[in-house]
């Protein structure tokens, strides 16, 4: 760990004073390769969704909806066959969301299969249409903010067209909130930041956290099938991919500790045919989501032991009979990340995704588990009025 980012960090770093986040991601694919819908969603051990993803159109930048049916179409318990009524995710999250005031729900706009469309948005004019479509689609489906999660600029240019569309961003939000709800909290601002640093030193951080409310750190894939050796995918310490190292980049560059956000993954990454952590392997274990990847709440394995590394701080299970790793975050991992949050005045913690949690009745549920270890949790009120929407059940909540 270079020693003048701990000096820094630990100037930044000062006992939080606010409640903790709990934040979850919601893909809108879930529903069907996972059969994981919102009634499952653990909404009183959250206090933020992001729902994923929605996509730019490179040729006007305009951001736009995967998924209709998914997203405003499907019926759950909804009644009624209204044209101009909103039904699907976005209504059930909206009826938690009057039901449980302290959960807000974020559209996250990008991720890996998308990303490759910000380049577009070199473009003025491309900027200002994905700014007044956003917030358009938070107007019309009762979200509480916008989530970016653009994976990766790849050089400075990049990084400046991506301050640029956060602040005009930051400029539409606050504008709709002055017009509309204008007495209560102001709608929200993220981002999905990465934790390599040949993906976070390309970024404007001094210049993109003024506009931001908070940063979602994504501690996680720090190994995969890209490596030669089977090396922890999220631990806690070490450099130069770790929680802390990531932590504490941020902070060197301003970015206070309240708020940063340390993404938590709930899901293991396999390597077969390997004496352990640091050493080569033979070939990716087979997974069960895609090829290399386990869901966490099916792990650990049949035959495997489970260990936790206090050094490092990263969880994993490994079966000897086939030297197969899989690193993924153990409830005593998940307990010292827990205490780091704590100790370190960090905001929270993030989810990558709800669907691979085991039930929070279980005792190895890990959002149970943080939740009770971050109490007390953020209850800013979310959002439930909508005069704009074009969804005339939207429009007319109370």
């Amino acid at each position: 760990m270079p020693f003048h980012l701990s000096k820094v960090f630990q100037s930044h770093s000062k006992e939080h004073k606010g409640d903790h986040v709990m934040i979850g991601y919601f893909p809108n694919w879930a529903i069907y390769q996972r059969n994981y819908k919102p009634y499952d969603v653990p909404v009183e051990k959250l206090t933020h969704i992001l729902y994923a993803f929605a996509n730019i159109n490179p040729d006007d930048g305009t951001v736009f909806l995967t998924d209709l049916w998914s997203d405003q179409q499907i019926k759950y318990d909804q009644q009624g066959e209204e044209q101009d009524h909103l039904y699907g995710n976005f209504n059930q999250f909206l009826q938690y969301k009057k039901q449980h005031r302290h959960l807000k729900l974020l559209l996250s706009i990008g991720g890996w299969s998308y990303s490759s469309n910000f380049r577009c948005l070199d473009d003025p004019k491309k900027r200002s249409r994905f700014a007044e479509s956003a917030v358009q689609l938070l107007a019309d489906n009762g979200l509480d903010g916008l989530d970016v999660d653009w994976e990766y600029p790849e050089t400075k240019q990049q990084s400046q067209i991506y301050t640029q569309l956060l602040r005009e961003l930051r400029s539409k939000l606050d504008a709709y909130h002055s017009e509309v709800t204008p007495s209560e909290s102001r709608y929200l601002l993220t981002v999905a930041a990465p934790a390599a640093p040949q993906k976070y030193e390309i970024l404007n951080i001094r210049e993109m956290d003024p506009v931001l409310d908070f940063w979602n750190l994504m501690t996680y894939d720090f190994s995969g099938s890209w490596d030669s050796n089977a090396n922890p995918q999220a631990n806690l310490y070490g450099s130069p991919l770790s929680v802390q190292h990531s932590v504490e980049y941020y902070a060197s560059y301003g970015t206070e500790a309240s708020k940063l956000v340390v993404g938590i993954p709930l899901y293991g990454r396999g390597f077969d045919g390997t004496k352990g952590h640091g050493n080569p392997y033979s070939r990716v274990a087979p997974g069960s989501l895609e090829a290399g990847v386990y869901s966490y709440r099916e792990l650990p394995l049949d035959n495997a032991a489970e260990h936790f590394d206090e050094r490092s701080g990263a969880g994993f299970s490994y079966d000897p009979s086939q030297g197969q790793l899989i690193s993924y975050d153990t409830v005593e991992s998940a307990r010292a990340k827990a205490d780091y949050i704590r100790k370190k005045g960090l905001l929270g913690a993030m989810f990558w995704e709800l669907s691979g949690d085991r039930p929070c009745n279980d005792p190895r549920s890990l959002i149970n588990l943080l939740a009770g270890q971050l109490a007390p949790l953020d209850t800013q009120p979310n959002h439930i009025h909508y005069p704009k929407s074009k969804f005339v059940n939207v429009r007319s909540n109370p």
